[in-house]
């Protein structure tokens, strides 16, 4: 696939309310709420998928240029306009209703979200979830770390997997205060024990501060001997483009090990590069080049000239070969933090391969966004000097070979599997047991009565204080 939409999004912004732009000049200035406005409204009418479930956004929506500026100038702040312009459909999956979009939004500096893009984050290195108490105590939370990464203030100050606390700085955490308790820069856990039942303080507590800091996603890649059968385990947690020459070096060796089955762990992994998940499907295939991967549904006024169809590929964005272990089946490890370019993966991949999903549902995101700027081309070149406002709405439903989409409940797995809080295990270890569940499927056991069911509900995570939590993106200006 070769991405043109540069060129095309220059001939949108030729034929659409050209003159409603100013061109930028030198002098620096701030914008005004409704020059913002002017932005975010145009880029929706442009790219929103929902475009047509948001009536004023219809392409007829003004008669004359008055009604228009009346009409943004009703909004005191880009915040409001955008929270207007997105559908406020829902869907019934299982008797819940679901927004048809949770995933748009809108950020007053962009340049942060471009670190985002780039795997760069505040973090202290604690990647923990969040769980509600057992009854009769639903309203009080816990959280139990996932995994620490290297190098950070949590790492140094002996923070482990399967560490539990409930509170933060003295606080006990509940359903109505984590979210204000944990997005501070610094913050000191108290330590607890869980039992199954009981959540119990100790006397141990340790405060932790966020740096910048950038996550490489290939945070596990080895090689396992399974009944004498080498077996490959990577634990990627983020498709983040600037690290896919370091994915595919894990495959180049797992190909070079001989693996004859892969567990690929993405159980803690919320998405990313839309191109990364191709890229990934292709390594762990590599018999279906050229072949279609997944298809796009923009809005109706940009299907035909953007509406791309993405195939297996055997080169990565760097140009640097694919090192494919063309496999006839994965093991996909999963939870509900599972979602967007994660779900992809195991959607492109369903057509064409044996696709054995462990763990418990997972997210339900299938649409990707673009991120646009206030320039004449929605780019970031030329984006106007007086802000730093850009929106990232749902631009695409992403559809399989096979047509499958809208899988808002998620994928829902082969074997059942959630996670013990009282013994998570070490990760790659296969007494780990997630991984251990896998490697019982590669051997053909087929009791899984002995598996953890017991669930709590999850309230949270440590990504979900970054602007591009759980989203798919591509990159417009890509030659790929």
């Amino acid at each position: 696939m070769k991405f043109i939409k540069r060129v095309i999004l220059l001939l949108i912004a030729g034929i659409f309310f050209t003159g409603c732009f100013e061109d930028n000049d030198d002098v620096l200035r701030v914008a005004s709420s409704t020059e913002i406005n002017d932005f975010i409204w145009k880029g929706m009418n442009t790219f929103y998928v929902y475009k047509s479930e948001v009536d004023d956004l219809a392409n007829d929506r003004f008669s004359s240029d008055g009604e228009y500026n009346d009409f943004l100038q009703n909004f005191a702040s880009p915040e409001s306009i955008f929270d207007a312009l997105r559908t406020k459909e829902v869907v019934s999956v299982a008797g819940e209703n679901i927004p048809v979009d949770e995933f748009s939004f809108l950020v007053d500096d962009y340049v942060a979200l471009e670190k985002l893009f780039d795997g760069i984050t505040q973090n202290n290195g604690m990647e923990y979830g969040l769980k509600r108490y057992p009854e009769p105590n639903e309203s009080l939370v816990f959280g139990f770390v996932r995994y620490v990464l290297p190098g950070t203030d949590a790492d140094a100050k002996g923070i482990k997997r399967g560490d539990i606390f409930n509170t933060i700085d003295g606080i006990q955490i509940t359903d109505e205060n984590f979210s204000s308790l944990l997005a501070p820069d610094s913050y000191t856990i108290g330590l607890a024990t869980y039992d199954g039942t009981n959540v119990i303080a100790t006397e141990t507590s340790v405060s932790l501060t966020k740096t910048e800091y950038t996550e490489n996603p290939v945070h596990i890649a080895k090689t396992l001997d399974v009944g004498g059968n080498p077996v490959g385990y990577l634990m990627y947690n983020g498709f983040t483009g600037d690290f896919d020459e370091e994915l595919n070096a894990a495959f180049g060796t797992f190909s070079a090990d001989g693996v004859t089955d892969l567990i690929l762990d993405l159980r803690y992994n919320g998405g990313g590069s839309v191109t990364t998940a191709i890229d990934l499907s292709s390594m762990i295939t590599g018999q279906f080049k050229d072949q279609v991967f997944s298809t796009e549904q923009w809005n109706v006024d940009r299907q035909e000239q953007l509406g791309d169809t993405n195939l297996f590929d055997d080169k990565i964005r760097t140009g640097t070969g694919i090192n494919s272990l063309n496999l006839t089946r994965v093991f996909i490890l999963t939870t509900v933090s599972s979602a967007s370019a994660s779900e992809l993966v195991i959607n492109g991949l369903d057509p064409y391969i044996d696709v054995i999903q462990i763990g418990t549902n997972s997210r339900g995101k299938f649409q990707a966004s673009i991120t646009l700027y206030d320039s004449s081309d929605f780019g970031r070149s030329g984006a106007d000097i007086g802000h730093t406002y850009a929106i990232q709405p749902l631009v695409l439903k992403s559809l399989n070979a096979v047509g499958f989409t809208d899988y808002y409940g998620g994928f829902t797995p082969d074997i059942l599997i959630e996670e013990d809080y009282t013994n998570l295990g070490i990760l790659g270890e296969t007494t780990e047991p997630f991984l251990s569940a896998a490697i019982d499927n590669i051997l053909g056991n087929k009791s899984f009565a002995t598996y953890n069911q017991l669930s709590l509900e999850t309230l949270g995570e440590s990504k979900m204080y970054n602007d591009n939590f759980q989203r798919m993106y591509i990159d417009i200006n890509e030659d790929k």
